[in-house]
């Protein structure tokens, strides 16, 4: 099973625009009934983070407490040496075959329903 990836940085957009393609993918994947969904939200070019990637963990952490998603997995976390990933996979057996796994791809992040 590929994920389906929801593109936040394509074109570049302001962080408004971004966390409106977040909600949006979000709501259709559940919509589906997918079981997880990778967001590309880059890096930056600052070396510290962009200000999309910082946006969407806010957003799927209030997300998570509203109990709107199961959880997500940060990129730099998606391998079997962070206990996030190790549940993510124990749940969902097919993440350990996406491409991104034991990358440390700051630039994605996994999102659980």
């Amino acid at each position: 099973m590929a994920l389906s990836v929801i593109n936040l940085e394509a074109g570049m957009p302001v962080v408004e625009v971004a966390r409106s393609r977040l909600n949006q993918g979000l709501q259709s994947a559940r919509m589906r009934g997918e079981k997880a969904v990778k967001i590309i939200h880059g890096y930056g070019s600052s070396g510290r983070g962009g200000k999309i990637k910082r946006d969407t963990h806010a957003v799927l952490a209030q997300k998570k407490e509203a109990g709107l998603i199961r959880d997500f997995v940060p990129g730099e976390e998606f391998s079997p040496f962070y206990e996030k990933a190790r549940r993510a996979a124990a749940a969902l057996p097919s993440l350990t075959r996406d491409a991104d796994y034991s990358r440390e791809n700051d630039g994605i992040t996994i999102v659980l329903f």
